[in-house]
């Protein structure tokens, strides 16, 4: 999906089969589906899921983001460097906002 400018869309068509219509994401059937009614290739879909092209790929970016410290959901990472985990406050983004501004300026 990221490859064809799709990613976002999948994304939102995914959390509405999942969170929406209590469908099993997990499913190959389900991802494919998902997937054509996005406007990706579900044949082509289907095969990547098959074959498990990507899965080595994922493995890697789970891993580096483990390996940040990520371990909730959401995890906000702003510049490569500063981690905000879980549902925060809008007073905790204005805060890490604050300090990076200070930090860049030199006036910490």
């Amino acid at each position: 999906a990221e490859l064809e400018g799709k990613q976002q869309a999948l994304k939102l068509a995914l959390l509405q089969a999942y969170f929406g219509e209590g469908e099993n994401v997990s499913s190959h059937e389900v991802l494919a589906r998902v997937a054509g009614e996005v406007g990706l290739d579900e044949a082509k879909a289907r095969e990547v899921l098959d074959s498990g092209r990507y899965a080595d790929d994922v493995r890697d970016q789970e891993r580096y983001y483990q390996e940040q410290g990520i371990r909730a959901v959401p995890s906000v990472i702003i510049n490569g460097r500063y981690l905000i985990q879980g549902g925060q406050p809008p007073e905790v983004f204005e805060q890490t906002l604050r300090q990076i501004a200070s930090e860049a300026q030199g006036t910490t």
